[in-house]
């Protein structure tokens, strides 16, 4: 039997007499959509930082399938299917939706080093590229410039230039940070219908799209993780109530204390 797309073994991170990482231990099996909960300064970006090598942990090892990456630098996990997004999209404002899709799977493909030659030059790249816009219901608009396309459809383009890269663990640092309500529910809808090869972890405080989206959940406290489980699970769980949404039940929590789903 395979192990976990992703593992942590007793990571931790101090600054000092700061501890902002406690003898975190997860698993993410292969194709589960997990989400990172916690109130702010939980923990959540630290983690995806120590997993992704922009920070280096104090103890505690790091695992992409079954092999230990904790040494890697970033672009190293990167090359091995470890790829993430952030709050704030740094995207191309002048290219076209396909043109930067384009590239990223050039880079991918090393065919970006033979930079003297147009982009139209690649047409399976170009395919390839068109592919995952489509998947991502960005087919539409792909010959629209960047910085006319709307903030939903910005998010989601980021997420397709992660894509480019086909990794095998997609990390997600609020996708729908900023997104209208009207668009997020798009944005999460695509997330969830990406290809079960790909494992996907993402942060997100709104508790509706969590429980909607997400198959398992991952809670937060001080730098530890407090509770994991189905949603149905953290749902009920007193501890999250307690500690993490306050006495009574959040918006979210209690619109899906009765639907418990399964994995």
């Amino acid at each position: 039997m395979s192990g976990p797309a992703l593992a942590t073994r007793g990571l931790a991170k101090s600054f000092g007499s700061l501890v902002v990482a406690r003898d975190i231990e997860i698993e993410l099996p292969k194709g589960v959509r997990y989400a990172l909960i916690g109130p702010n300064g939980a923990g959540k970006t630290t983690l995806i930082n120590l997993i992704t090598g922009m920070l280096q942990p104090g103890a505690g090892r790091i695992f992409l399938d079954d092999i230990d990456i904790t040494a890697l630098p970033p672009e190293q996990r990167v090359r091995r299917g470890l790829v993430r997004t952030y709050q704030i999209n740094s995207l191309f404002p002048h290219l076209t939706a396909l043109e930067s899709v384009t590239l990223a799977v050039c880079e991918r493909t090393r065919a970006a080093r033979i930079w003297w030659r147009q982009l139209n030059a690649y047409p399976h790249e170009i395919d390839e590229a068109y592919d995952i816009l489509t998947a991502l219901k960005l087919g539409a608009v792909c010959h629209r410039l960047t910085r006319e396309l709307a903030y939903g459809q910005q998010r989601l383009l980021e997420i397709a230039l992660a894509l480019a890269t086909r990794p095998k663990v997609l990390l997600l640092d609020e996708p729908a940070a900023g997104v209208p309500r009207e668009e997020s529910n798009e944005l999460f809808a695509a997330i969830a219908g990406l290809s079960r090869e790909i494992t996907v972890l993402f942060i997100e405080h709104d508790m509706e799209l969590v429980f909607r989206f997400a198959t398992r959940v991952i809670v937060m406290v001080g730098g530890s993780v407090l509770v994991q489980g189905p949603p149905h699970e953290i749902a009920t769980d007193p501890q999250v109530r307690a500690v993490y949404l306050g006495k009574a039940p959040a918006k979210g929590l209690q619109a899906h204390r009765q639907e418990p789903r399964h994995d």
